[in-house]
């Protein structure tokens, strides 16, 4: 909550004849969100990235329970950090940054992982599709870049699946449902703060749910970087997971009530 300090704006008088300029439109509050487990060898040149392209946007990194010094170098890095207690998983230490902003009066989301595979020369991008158009969310779809991206082809698969599933259900083509490089602004920012969020993964299911909340969206391209240590939340035992608790979840959000934003 704001002070009564923190409110003050002084606003000097302004002539009205025909001849004076309109005063410029105020900027929009802006947070990049960054959640992160165990990502001290990734997290400082993400940092790093991020202020390189954007220096004038705070950062808040979401330090989901990490065993490691990923709290220490991000503070270091000039990034704010909020450590959960113990690892709650992404879609938890997401959700705790879109609060955070909505509590601080940000306006404008990017959230961005922390483990270096999220250009952040696209950052710009996604905020200009977000400012110039409808759209509430605008996606950052790897699979449109001109630099083809290059993945095993278990995952492949079921990305296409999970992106044939979205497109259907959203009516409209979603090419990367698995992205979580994205801007977003308006109800769909009230939308990952509330409870009707996905807490797990929140892919193609949370796609769904914003359709079904008339919530537009829309992807763009951007590139995106193999993870430098070929980790992924998706491998070994917990791709099954993934699969059954997606397909789960995708059912779940079709048949529970539309939210109320």
């Amino acid at each position: 909550m704001t002070s009564p300090l923190e409110t003050r704006i002084y606003a000097p008088e302004v002539s009205s004849s025909p001849s004076s300029c309109p005063p410029e439109e105020a900027p929009p509050k802006t947070l990049i969100v960054i959640p992160a487990f165990n990502e001290e060898r990734n997290i400082g040149r993400v940092i790093r990235g991020v202020l390189e392209y954007v220096p004038s946007i705070p950062l808040l990194v979401v330090n989901d329970g990490s065993s490691d010094r990923t709290a220490k170098i991000a503070k270091e890095s000039g990034a704010e950090v909020i450590s959960l207690p113990c690892n709650l998983g992404y879609g938890v230490a997401l959700q705790t940054g879109f609060i955070y902003a909505l509590q601080r009066g940000y306006t404008v989301i990017v959230q961005m992982d922390g483990d270096g595979q999220h250009d952040p020369s696209h950052i710009p991008d996604l905020l200009r599709e977000l400012r110039q158009g409808d759209n509430e969310v605008v996606i950052g779809s790897r699979f449109l870049h001109k630099d083809k991206y290059t993945t095993t082809l278990l995952r492949q698969l079921g990305m296409n699946i999970f992106s044939q599933l979205a497109s259907i259900f959203c009516g409209q083509r979603v090419t990367d449902p698995t992205s979580g490089f994205q801007a977003l602004k308006g109800r769909a920012i009230h939308l990952v703060a509330s409870g009707f969020y996905p807490p797990d993964y929140p892919d193609a299911d949370f796609l769904i749910l914003l359709h079904r909340c008339g919530i537009g969206m829309r992807e763009i391209p951007v590139k995106m970087h193999p993870n430098p240590e070929n980790k992924s939340m998706h491998n070994g035992h917990r791709s099954v997971y993934y699969v059954v608790k997606m397909f789960l979840s995708i059912f779940v959000t079709l048949l529970r009530q539309k939210p109320q934003l």
